[in-house]
């Protein structure tokens, strides 16, 4: 664990994901190392995914926005999103 105030240990530097429709068929996209722990070949951030979910769905995901809390917030956060275009 990284610091004592990063919680649970989680395997938060790395998740495997599942994609069908709109993707190249049958393709890894990056690796992890043997335990599973540590991602250690293009390593993707959750906001990315997301942008990339949303594109397939056909939402510009810089553009779309719900209202929470009184703001209008992007299902990517605040910072900078892309398209995984290698692997569309």
């Amino acid at each position: 664990m990284d610091s004592p105030e990063a919680g649970r240990d989680h395997h938060p530097k790395a998740f495997t994901t599942w994609m069908a429709g709109g993707v190249k068929p049958g393709i890894t996209y990056g690796a992890t190392d043997d335990f599973g722990f540590n991602a250690v070949q293009n390593p993707v951030h959750v906001r990315n995914l997301h942008a990339t979910i949303l594109h397939l769905m056909g939402i510009d995901h810089a553009r779309f926005s719900v209202p929470a809390q009184g703001l209008d917030q992007k299902l990517t956060g605040v910072k900078a999103a892309n398209v995984i275009n290698s692997i569309i």
